[in-house]
């Protein structure tokens, strides 16, 4: 019989528990606290995120169901839902952020040599934005319309691995195109992003740092050809095009020229038009790319159905940024799981298997390797229309 650490407690020792303290040191996170640390508080959090809680109270009446267990999941004090709550509503959420980074970076260097569905060696993002609606009364902070609030989260998605590197809260009203101001280009990595993000100030600064984008383009954006490249109409490509913008405006804005492709879809009949500036990827594999665009909706409708990001546990600006950064951080650590211990299981399995398995003494390796993956439920195989506005 194993005798070994709780499920629960054996996910989180795959959390850089070292680093996790350093940054409650830097935000002074656990300053004057005599009980209830922010590990505590992360845990208690994590639990929540991991076993569909709905609420605080439902958090804590779990918890303390098993309050032999407590000490042995890494939770050394009481809870309480008025001090969880209290934690949630005054500890600075920039360490949750933080620390979520940190395991980001773990993640995406365990990912680096994963395909995604396109024949490219380098660094490939999608970038996009959800809006999380929230309401009004309880959330006046984050008002919207006139009888609504809601909050946007901006996110760069690596296509290896469909890890989240970037996550930007923001204000509802705010502009998607706003996450580019925030991103250094990386040099040799390309940006696939939808029509919303055309802008030619903010993609020249893109050109010029190194970095490739990849956009969808309007309808009532006028480019001036300047010559035309080979195009494969049997594979979809209907034209590729050296161009350049034929109004002054955006010639001074963006005065490099840029490559035009247009492809139909064989099955629907429709047609995109994109815009890059890389001259030399075929232009099979630049619908390719587009095409991996999708991940980053996928993305949003994954952490949306099976993580706590649309109800809260409090209403302050604080507890909401720091529950969604919990829900990252569970999210990153589950792909992180998933790869170290080379799980053939999806993480929508993953998640479901270790919600009803947190207290058991079951080794997690064993656990989760007998899992079945069933296909429609996995972030990458759930695949919709390319071509569906």
């Amino acid at each position: 019989m194993y005798e070994g650490k709780l499920v629960f407690a054996q996910l989180m020792d795959h959390l850089p528990q070292h680093t996790f303290r350093r940054y409650a040191e830097r935000y002074g996170a656990d300053r004057w606290i005599k009980s209830f640390s922010c590990q505590d508080q992360f845990r208690c959090m994590a639990f929540g995120q991991l076993t569909y809680r709905d609420s605080l109270r439902e958090v804590v009446t779990c918890l303390n169901a098993q309050q032999a267990k407590l000490y042995h999941m890494g939770i050394r004090s009481a809870v309480r839902r008025s001090t969880l709550a209290d934690a949630n509503e005054r500890r600075d959420w920039r360490l949750y952020a933080a620390f979520a980074a940190t395991l980001i970076a773990s993640a995406r260097r365990l990912y680096a040599g994963d395909t995604f569905g396109a024949d490219l060696e380098g660094a490939a993002y999608a970038l996009d934005s959800t809006t999380i609606d929230l309401c009004l009364s309880l959330f006046p902070w984050a008002h919207f319309k006139r009888t609504k609030a809601a909050i946007k989260l901006h996110t760069q998605l690596d296509l290896r691995g469909n890890i989240p590197v970037v996550v930007h809260i923001d204000d509802a009203t705010s502009d998607d195109r706003e996450i580019l101001d925030l991103l250094t280009p990386e040099p040799g990595a390309i940006y696939v992003m939808d029509r919303g993000f055309i802008d030619f100030v903010r993609l020249r600064r893109f050109a010029e740092g190194g970095a490739f984008f990849l956009v969808r383009t309007k309808k009532t954006l006028r480019t001036r050809r300047i010559a035309s490249r080979p195009a494969d109409r049997a594979s979809g490509i209907i034209c590729d095009q050296i161009v350049a913008p034929a109004l002054k405006a955006s010639l001074a804005k963006y005065p490099h020229r840029l490559r035009r492709v247009r492809v139909k879809d064989q099955v629907t009949g429709k047609t995109l038009v994109f815009l890059t500036n890389n001259f030399a990827l075929a232009a099979s594999t630049i619908a390719d790319l587009y095409r991996c665009r999708w991940q980053i909706e996928l993305f949003f409708k994954w952490i949306k159905q099976h993580l706590k990001i649309r109800s809260f546990y409090g209403t302050s600006e604080n507890a909401v940024k720091t529950q969604i950064w919990i829900a990252v951080t569970v999210y990153v650590l589950i792909a992180i799981i998933k790869k170290r211990l080379n799980l053939e299981a999806s993480l929508y399995t993953i998640l479901q298997t270790v919600s009803v398995t947190a207290f058991e003494k079951i080794p997690l390796d064993q656990l989760l390797s007998g899992c079945q993956s069933p296909s429609h439920t996995d972030l990458s195989t759930n695949q919709l229309n390319l071509f569906d506005d």
